[in-house]
């Protein structure tokens, strides 16, 4: 049964995205599978309606586009200066800055929603449906359209299935509960294809890839507090392999399998020369959102993440130094 509270934030957000003129849907920067999801199924609803865009700051990676505008997400922030758009939806993003967006936001003032499940989130929005209890967006949305009746076609189903799967890691890691369980196999009858989420988002391995989790696994140290475990790739890491930085994403992941570890982590050296910090744990007196929120980050208790400046080394000894005063 579908909450009050989701009734009601339901009806003003419905209100908001089906009065306005136009929707520009955001996406954080480097978009995962939820962000993409997410994007992906209200995009498959407002687009027959009216004028629709899905904007990133940064270009999605090719494998994603099996999900509806994922291919024809635009880079260009001329779109925000189109009359034509009033609404900003932003989804999985903690604070318009992880968004990518915090100076068209601030320059032209539109009416922002913010859908999303993260402790961190800053609540930016004039209307904001954020509840970190969800295990992504994706299952926040699939609630949504449910309590504002919005029928969900095999495509949108399809994407927010896709949100879900890779947030919880394919239903293996905290964020697992019986609601996403049970939103998963309703998306499922609605017709969401698991088979492909599965082969674009699990079978998607490329030989480049492996020698490149090869390479991250043989590096992986366990530092001094003898409870964090830590690996690192770097761009030339990319050039030797024939693999992309996209390539080593589930690396986190698999890392949190390893036993008697607090904190598995992993940092990668970007392509314009920042450090991307992604950490996991399964303890029960982790909380990584605190430490990814001190290193310029967000994220969740058990899986957070961070970009930030510096030397691998500077990096590393910040971030090591950060786990240890928490």
């Amino acid at each position: 049964m579908t909450k009050p509270y989701m009734i009601n934030i339901a009806r003003q957000i419905k209100t908001q995205l089906t009065a306005d003129r136009g929707v520009i849907i955001v996406c954080h920067q480097n978009p995962d599978g939820d962000a993409l999801g997410s994007a992906a199924a209200f995009y498959e609803w407002l687009a027959p309606l009216k004028p629709t865009r899905v904007f990133c700051a940064t270009p999605v990676q090719p494998r994603w586009y099996y999900l509806p505008a994922a291919e024809m997400t635009t880079t260009d922030r001329t779109i925000f200066q189109n009359k034509n758009y009033d609404t900003i939806l932003v989804l999985d993003s903690g604070d318009p800055r992880y968004a990518g967006i915090e100076k068209e936001v601030k320059t032209r003032p539109m009416t922002v929603v913010n859908i999303d499940h993260h402790p961190t989130n800053e609540r930016f929005g004039d209307i904001n449906c954020v509840n970190p209890t969800m295990s992504s967006t994706c299952e926040i949305a699939y609630n949504y359209f449910r309590a504002a009746e919005i029928h969900l076609n095999r495509r949108a189903a399809t994407a927010l299935l896709t949100g879900i799967i890779t947030d919880t890691d394919s239903f293996t890691n905290s964020a697992t509960t019986a609601s996403s369980l049970a939103a998963a196999a309703e998306l499922i009858r609605q017709g969401g294809d698991m088979k492909s989420v599965h082969n674009c988002t699990i079978r998607n391995k490329s030989l480049g890839s492996l020698k490149l989790w090869g390479m991250a696994l043989s590096r992986l140290t366990r530092a001094a507090d003898g409870d964090t475990v830590y690996t690192h790739l770097g761009t030339k890491d990319w050039t030797d392999t024939g693999a992309d930085e996209a390539e080593s994403e589930g690396i986190a992941n698999f890392l949190n399998n390893l036993d008697d570890t607090k904190i598995a982590l992993i940092l990668k050296e970007t392509a314009d020369g920042k450090i991307k910090g992604s950490m996991r744990s399964t303890r029960a007196d982790a909380d990584l959102a605190t430490i990814a929120k001190k290193m310029g980050g967000g994220g969740h208790k058990k899986a957070a993440g961070f970009t930030a400046p510096g030397t691998m080394d500077e990096v590393l000894s910040k971030l090591l130094d950060t786990i240890e005063k928490k």
